[in-house]
This record gives structure tokens, sequence and C-alpha cells, in this order.
């Protein structure tokens, strides 16, 4: 005989999945509830409600709003069994809801009204409290709406964007006060974590998201948290050391096939250093020592990310260290310092075991040999405060035969007839493009005409606006 469960036991193999068949099963007393943490394909959270001996259930994709301001998408879904009031664990791959389930919150709740196109209930949970409306809006999607006043008045929504806080290259400060962490050789991150999913923008503000796929997991393990971190997306070589090299084939791919397969056999690691914002309150007031220990106590650590330690005292002998390991240097950081979104601060400090800056690339000079009429060195300037261009001289080292290649195709459709260069200008047989390309480059020193000496190109960059690119502090 049908009990309401037909549904649900259709999707199901209970030979294979752990979960319950159960039965409906009316019941006098207090009605429970029971809200699901559900790491599926999508990440979600189930509602389910006790209502005439079944759960009536609902798949809720960014969670229970805490703000009235906010109401979230509620997919109606099959009732389940009362059993499923203490499941979790883990549903087999190839089943009907596969992944990971865990009890977010459970209780007891008071209905206040219980129609076809709406359920209006007070929760009694130990996270969820207080009166909620869940409203039909068409076939299987409903919204549910939180009507009490906020628990925390004082939270406010997320921001859509915070630019990232900018360090000045300098020499090693020392003293109690500053604190030091490992510079990573690799791509700034502002990751935005809301409802389980993460959002990663560059620098110069793109959606990257799309091309680290290994890192959305991160997502997930932030749960309910809103949380905005900053950190550096870096590829590792076979040493474990940062490679540019290697990240800069992960930051120019298009095809999704190519991104996949490279996120599994070389996936990048998003080192976390910093938290922007955590449920609905900014940090960026707060000292660095404290925004490092709320971004302890989150406990960030998974396969492709992790929030790498900071140490305070004895910068010189941690510098030393990030030297004889091949690293690029330290970021020391005073401890007391706030976070300024889009601000280079003195607060911040660069200390660079090698010289490295990134340049506008304005043009090509051709080779000889075998590289004659092709790319021999790239033309390099940076931008001045006035908006333009200044020569900064060529970099035609550090290139292997299939950069040139791939080089050659990106620089010949910006072929232009003038020259962009103010002031100084490149030998005669330069052919001029679009200065449209930022590209990082170590180097030994700059000349007293402001041009780098023995460059070494490590590859392009898309992260960084071209008029962002001025000439290198020297510490």
């Amino acid at each position: 005989m049908a009990d309401g469960l037909d549904a649900y036991r259709a999707k199901r193999d209970f030979d294979e999945t752990p979960e319950p068949a159960g039965e409906r099963a009316p019941r006098e007393g207090e009605l429970r509830f029971v809200v699901q943490e559900h790491s599926a394909r999508a990440m979600h959270w189930d509602l389910r409600l006790e209502h005439e001996g079944t759960l009536a259930s609902w798949a809720v994709p960014k969670g229970i709003p805490t703000d009235p301001k906010r109401n979230n998408l509620a997919v109606r879904t099959e009732d389940h069994p009362l059993e499923y009031l203490d499941f979790h664990g883990e549903i087999p791959a190839g089943h009907y809801g596969a992944g990971t389930m865990k009890i977010f919150d459970r209780g007891t709740f008071e209905v206040e009204k219980w129609r076809d196109a709406e359920v209006m209930v007070v929760f009694h949970g130990e996270r969820v409290r207080g009166k909620y409306v869940l409203f039909k809006t068409g076939g299987k999607n409903w919204m549910i709406h939180r009507m009490d006043p906020p628990e925390d008045p004082d939270s406010e929504p997320m921001p859509q964007r915070v630019a990232p806080m900018l360090a000045r290259i300098g020499k090693l400060p020392v003293g109690e006060n500053w604190a030091y962490e490992i510079k990573w050789d690799g791509v700034r991150a502002i990751g935005y974590a809301e409802g389980g999913r993460l959002k990663l923008e560059s620098r110069n503000a793109n959606n990257i998201t799309a091309r680290y796929p290994e890192l959305r997991p991160l997502g997930r393990a932030l749960g309910t948290h809103e949380a905005i971190l900053d950190g550096e997306v870096v590829a590792l070589d076979a040493d474990g050391r940062p490679s540019f090299q290697r990240l800069q084939r992960r930051m120019h791919l298009t095809s999704e096939g190519m991104v996949r397969r490279l996120s599994q056999s070389e996936p990048v690691v998003y080192m976390i250093f910093d938290l922007l914002w955590l449920d609905g309150h900014s940090l960026m007031e707060l000292t660095y020592d404290e925004r490092r220990k709320h971004l302890a106590e989150l406990e960030l650590t998974g396969p492709t990310w992790q929030a790498p330690a900071h140490h305070v005292g004895n910068g010189a002998a941690l510098l030393e260290a990030s030297k004889a390991q091949g690293l690029e240097g330290l970021v020391a950081k005073r401890r007391d310092s706030t976070y300024l979104p889009g601000r280079r601060s003195q607060g911040w400090v660069k200390v660079k075991n090698v010289r490295n800056t990134d340049v506008v690339v304005a043009g090509w000079v051709g080779g000889d040999g075998g590289r004659l009429g092709k790319i021999g060195a790239l033309v390099i300037g940076f931008t001045t405060d006035d908006g333009e261009l200044r020569y900064a001289g060529k970099v035609g080292t550090g290139f292997n035969e299939a950069e040139l290649k791939r080089l050659q195709g990106i620089v010949d459709p910006l072929a232009r007839e003038t020259s962009p260069f103010t002031g100084t200008q490149p030998e005669k047989a330069t052919h001029f493009i679009e200065p449209t390309l930022v590209a990082s480059v170590d180097y030994g020193d700059m000349t007293d005409a402001g041009t780098l000496r023995h460059p070494v190109y490590k590859g392009l960059r898309d992260d960084i606006d071209p008029a962002e690119v001025v000439a290198p502090e020297e510490p």
C-alpha cells in the first residue's frame, strides 16, 4: 500500500545505500526537523520537516538564510522517512544523491501555517532558530524567508568586490612588531565563499574560477560561512617550489577538457594568507594579528588549499632559508596593520631574493639563425605616472621554442605602425604592437637610463592591467 514514500524508494537501492527505507509513522509529541549539509554533485543543504508521518523535504542551495532581507531558493524534493532525522554518512557514487551527508542542525518546530503552497514555522534548533516561511513560486521551486529580525543586527551583506592590498618593495624590516610570510610566485586571487560555493577574482577583477576547478571544494569546506579570502594561486614543481612557468599554462587555457585534465594531473594550490570578511562582518579594520587568528580558526587545510604559517621575529633567518630553498623571498607585515583595499602600504614590505618585475610588452625584434624573421627578443616598457609608456629594454632569454611559437601567434595580430613609447625609442628594427600584454621577468638591476639589466622572461600574465605596470622601486 502506498505510504507517501514511493518516490523516495524508487530512486534508491537499499542493498547499496546506507539510507533507511523507512515507512510512514505518524506520532504524537513535538514536531522535529533536521538540516543536513549535502556535499553531492552540487553543494546544498536539505531541510526536512516532520509532517504526517514523513519528512517534507526541500533542497536549499545556499543554506537557510539568516538575513530577512534575503530569500533563498528551496527546491521541493520527495518526502523522506522519519529515520532520516538521524541519517549521516556517505551515499555511494553512482547512486541518487551520491556524496557526503552531515547533520548541520536539528531540533523541534511549531507550525503556524501549513498549506499546499505555503508553510510557516518557528524553529528551535541550535543554529536555526526563529520564524520562517516557505512559499511556492512555481513547479518544484519554493523560496525560504526569515521573518524574524536577524539575530546579529550588525551583520551586513558581503561586498561584491574587494581590491587586494599591495606591498612595497624594500629592505627587510626587523622587530617583534613584524610578521613574515613566504612570498609565493603565482597569481593573486581574492576568494569569495558563499553558500558552499567559491568564486575567485584576479587582481584586475577578472573571474578566474573556471581556470582552477580543483579549488572549488574549498567553498564546500567553508560550508555555511560567508567569507572573503586573500591569497595566491600557485603551481608547484616536482620539488615543491612555486613555478610561474607551470602556472602560466593554466592562466591561458581555453579548452575545458584541458583545464579538467591539468587540474587532475597538475593541480594548483591556493595559499591563503588573509581573511577579509566573515559571516556578515568586515575584518579589514582589525589588525593583522587579529585577522590571522580568525583565519586559523577556520582550519583551512585541504588537498589544494592551505593557510601557510606566518612567523614573528627572526625574519633574517627565514629570508636566508627561503633563499636556500629557491623561493622568491618574503613579505613582512606589520602586526598592527589594518587591511587597506587597493592601496600599496608601508605596512606590507616585499623582500626579494631574486629581483622580479612586471613589464609591458610593446614590440619585438627578430632573432638570428633559426629565429630569423621570428621573435628574438621582446621589447618592454613601464607605464609612467602620466600614463605614458617608457622604454625599458629587451628580454631575449627564458623562452623555449614552444613559448616563442605561442608568443608569435599572440603578437602578430597586435601589430601597429607607430611606436607606443614616449621619449627614448628602441632600435629601428622593432616590430611594434599594441601595448596590451604584460609579462613577468627576473632581472639583475636597473641602469641609470631606466632599462633592465639581464632580464629573463618568465611568462605572460593577464591578471594585471598594463596601466598598473610601473618601474620597480629599488630597495
